[in-house]
């Protein structure tokens, strides 16, 4: 018998943008329809058609609401009376919605995108977990990060709330991590098991040839034409280190000019003000991309070009991505997709789960030595090398990273949820 397929409900805080879990979560909803599933999504932001989005404001992590709550609950070791009642009335109000939204689209299958794991919005951790709890409802939670690995809520007046919703241990929850080291601290802290299913990129579908849209991206950037252009690919928080990128750039001796494609996102602006600083200091240019950069292809209000991630890495020379601490690694992907050298700290998950399959990057510890600083300018000014890595790089990638891999561990995955929910249907209709 044919299992029929489902109708999913995606849950984060915002579903739109360029950030790791937005992509992540269309390649998710893209392999999911092919299969023949349904894809709705709630959110406090969304991307996605009207149609089937269910978008509530409290939901998204920069709510002013949820921004306040966060600095109450983090970086203190109490809360106020105050402070418990507001998490409890904005938890129920997000729960009311989660009913609506499941009974609107008629949801067979929650698939939780880091609401259940990162606490940026506590009282969505909390409003989900009582709501799969109340109806055992079958969920699949996609751990992307986990609060245990982010000092910035080391320190917290929340802990009830975390051991409660982040992440929950309940029996009609699947989890899965995009890497093994959070598999074992998963089993380490909560005794939950889970499933490993890396982030992937299409290496079925070669890369697009350029079509002349982006011809004037580096002049409408301001990288002249005699400038190497880098690229760090990546959001401006600490834990990206741009500041080596910086070095880097200054290091090379070379005309060149370094663009960051994302803004700081949700960690503030100081350590924005501290990197252009440094550059500054360096006498290195940085661009930053000024919302012209996005996932796909588009406009903004006054009419101007948005140019897709791929039209930036198609006139990128070279990438850089020195981060300290990495969940998987979207940009190191995308450079491979995209056949860019890339230069990179080599972060632990790197180290443990991507390195050994033998991927040809540049890569440094803690430092950049005068050696890494070499074989950067030598890329730069060897296509025939650059060539050779990246078609390496890019064959690798097929094998382990690409959409037939998510296909197959995703189908056994979702088949299994829906299966035991077509079977509770059919208890509860015969009763």
């Amino acid at each position: 018998m044919k299992l029929k397929r489902g109708n999913i409900g995606f849950v984060s805080t915002r579903l739109a943008g360029t950030d790791g879990v937005s992509l992540e979560t269309a390649k998710w909803c893209n392999i999911l329809s092919s299969l023949g599933d349904q894809c709705f999504f709630f959110a406090g932001e969304s991307d996605w058609p009207p149609e089937r989005s269910y978008v509530v404001p409290e939901a998204h992590f920069n709510h002013p609401d949820i921004l306040a709550l966060t600095a109450d609950l983090f970086d203190n070791h109490t809360r106020t009376p105050e402070t418990s009642r507001k998490v409890q009335r904005i938890k129920d109000h997000l729960k009311e919605h989660l009913y609506r939204f499941t009974h609107q689209f008629d949801l067979d299958l929650l698939i939780v995108e880091n609401a259940l794991s990162l606490p940026m919005n506590v009282p969505l951790g909390l409003a989900l977990t009582e709501f799969i709890a109340e109806g055992y409802f079958p969920t699949i939670a996609h751990h992307h990060d986990f609060a245990w690995e982010r000092q910035r809520y080391a320190i917290n007046a929340a802990d009830d709330y975390l051991r409660a919703a982040f992440p929950p241990t309940l029996r009609s929850i699947q989890h899965v991590v995009i890497n093994s080291f959070a598999g074992r601290q998963l089993a380490l802290r909560t005794g939950a098991t889970s499933t490993l299913i890396p982030n992937v990129m299409d290496f079925e579908s070669r890369v697009p040839v350029p079509d002349g849209y982006a011809a004037d991206l580096r002049a409408v950037l301001g990288v002249g034409d005699g400038e190497y252009f880098l690229l760090q690919p990546t959001r401006i928080v600490p834990r990206k280190r741009i500041e080596k990128s910086v070095e880097m750039a200054r290091r090379l001796d070379l005309d060149c000019v370094l663009v960051i494609s994302h803004a700081s996102g949700d960690e503030g602006s100081a350590y924005q003000d501290y990197v252009l600083e440094y550059a500054r200091l360096m006498g290195v240019r940085v661009i930053l991309t000024s919302g012209i950069i996005n996932h796909q292809r588009g406009q903004i209000s006054d009419g101007k070009k948005v140019y897709g991630i791929a039209d930036v890495y198609g006139q990128a020379d070279l990438v850089t991505y020195p981060s300290l601490v990495e969940g998987f690694g979207n940009a190191f992907l995308e450079a491979i997709y995209y056949k860019r050298p890339i230069v990179l700290g080599i972060y632990e998950i790197f180290r443990t789960d991507i390195q050994p399959k033998g991927f040809k990057v540049i890569g440094f510890e803690d430092f950049i030595t005068d050696a890494v600083v070499n074989q950067v300018r030598a890329a730069l000014r060897d296509p025939g090398l650059v060539a050779e890595m990246t078609e390496h790089n890019y064959e690798l990638g097929r094998v382990y990273y690409s959409y037939h891999t998510l296909e197959q561990r995703l189908t056994a995955l979702v088949s299994e949820r829906l299966r035991v929910q077509n079977l509770a249907r059919n208890v509860r209709r015969h009763r």
